[in-house]
């Protein structure tokens, strides 16, 4: 070892003398062509996919494959009703970011999740940050959010 070097430097050293004496990764990885985000299109059809909330307008409410509950206005924050949009299988481990490979799930499991691809549904249920509504919560929600309540057809709306 060669004192001195940060942790990380060393690690680059580490992987120089692996591939000059012909030792491979013991995970290939192949770089995924195309962005790492998902597109906006891709988003979209994303949040189609995701399970629909009954009763509630499904352009602003959805569930994550877990069954957490989450909000269309809360993307990328770390509430209970906050949302990702995730790579099944992560970017870094060569999946793109095309609808096949997106869901929608609550943050704080995807940060739990990572860059893992065999986890089982039980661990993630447990990481979900749980929060319950009732109807009315949801409707100041949507008051809030976007100055009207929608319901599904045949439902109620408040303006």
């Amino acid at each position: 070892m060669v004192r001195g070097l940060s942790r990380g430097v060393r690690g680059i050293v580490k992987q120089s003398r692996k591939h000059k004496q012909g030792e491979e990764d013991s995970e290939p990885r192949s770089p995924p062509s195309g962005p790492r985000s998902f597109p906006p299109d891709v988003k979209e059809l994303c949040w189609q996919k995701a399970e629909v909330v009954k009763g509630r307008d499904p352009t602003r409410w959805r569930r994550d494959p877990v069954g957490n509950l989450v909000f269309r206005k809360l993307v990328g924050c770390s509430g209970c009703l906050c949302y990702d949009y995730d790579h099944v299988i992560p970017y870094s481990k060569g999946g793109t970011s095309t609808v096949e490979n997106c869901q929608v799930l609550q943050a704080a499991v995807n940060r739990a999740k990572g860059n893992r691809t065999h986890i089982a549904m039980s661990e993630l249920a447990q990481k979900s940050v749980y929060c319950r509504l009732s109807g009315r919560d949801m409707d100041v929600m949507e008051m809030t959010a976007y100055g009207d309540v929608h319901h599904e057809p045949g439902g109620c709306n408040i303006q």
